[in-house]
């Protein structure tokens, strides 16, 4: 009975979400977190293999089993630098993306994202279909895609110049993309220029009350200590593939907080929950000056939105509730 009740006060059940401690993992590179149903699904950067943690309860995701779906072939353009995983149910299918390097070229040409399919209900099992390479414009990392108004985009980081941007474009399915490519944000503000790389990456999708659209990003080279998440967004009824409909908020929205032990935190992702509510999942360092490692740890947050349509992130926080 005791336990029961403890359950219900953080807001979940015996078998529910019920509380989390940050971080969820010791290690886990640009996270993601999926929910189909009651299953929460987790995936994060290991370098040479994709894995995919099931559970119901997030706060215990240490304890999910990491199942490897899949691993980098010895040669051809996807053979190393396996990184940020995404997992999305599209159409009743399960599709993976995920950003690889070419045998023998371990460097931003020879960089891209790819993409695999699974017909399978759960993503665990049944078997990946390579889809191969997306014919981006240009070489480039941390692909994603997003619905809106009954079409598909995607949205990646490519490499222009000495700059990473963030790029948009129409899809045809999930695996082909159709029309012009759109470059909609450059890091023109100074804290997305720190660490001697002017770097916007790891794009997400998030969806605003009536219709509005925003977009996160990481700001700055990972190893710097200014590395933080930022924020575009757009009206209701805009274009996505119009550069003018996307404002940028001129600050951080998630940033580092010695206080709560969270530094440089970016690459994210969103999810919810059964009842409906918006969380953020996203890497951190645990301490300053730890650069790229995998030391960087996935945690979570709640987002609410405001009057005004916007998200609120809030600090860092140490432990919560999902409900």
């Amino acid at each position: 009975m005791l336990f029961t009740a403890l359950a219900i006060l953080l807001g979940g059940s015996t078998d529910g979400p019920g509380a989390f401690t940050n971080p969820l993992l010791p290690s886990g590179p640009d996270p993601w977190i999926v929910r189909e149903g009651r299953d929460y699904y987790y995936l994060g950067t290991l370098g040479d293999r994709i894995a995919i943690r099931k559970t119901r309860d997030l706060g215990k995701l240490a304890e999910a089993e990491e199942k490897v779906v899949w691993r980098a072939p010895s040669t051809g353009p996807n053979a190393q630098s396996i990184w940020a995983p995404e997992l999305h149910r599209i159409q009743g299918k399960w599709y993976l993306y995920y950003t690889a390097a070419a045998a023998g070229h371990d460097d931003d040409a020879h960089r891209g994202i790819f993409v695999l399919e699974n017909r399978a209900k759960d993503p665990q099992t049944g078997n990946w279909t390579d889809r191969g390479r997306l014919a981006t414009r240009h070489t480039g990392i941390d692909g994603t895609t997003f619905a809106y108004a009954g079409k598909r985009y995607f949205v990646y980081s490519p490499y222009v110049g000495p700059d990473s941007n963030l790029a948009i474009v129409e899809m045809a399915n999930p695996w082909t993309l159709k029309g012009p490519e759109t470059i909609i944000a450059r890091p023109d503000q100074a804290w997305e220029r720190q660490g001697g790389r002017q770097i916007l990456e790891g794009p997400e999708f998030l969806p605003g009350p009536g219709g509005r659209l925003f977009l996160s990003y990481s700001g700055s080279a990972c190893w710097s200590d200014g590395y933080a998440i930022g924020l575009l967004r757009a009206p209701p009824g805009a274009d996505p593939l119009d550069p003018g409909a996307w404002t940028k908020t001129p600050h951080p929205v998630i940033a580092g907080s010695p206080a709560q032990g969270v530094y440089a935190p970016g690459h994210n992702g969103f999810f919810t929950t059964p009842g409906g509510t918006q969380w953020i999942v996203y890497h951190a360092n645990p301490g300053p000056d730890m650069k790229c490692s995998a030391k960087r740890a996935p945690r979570i947050q709640r987002v609410t939105f405001g009057r005004d349509g916007r998200p609120i992130f809030g600090e860092p926080v140490r432990s919560g509730a999902l409900r």
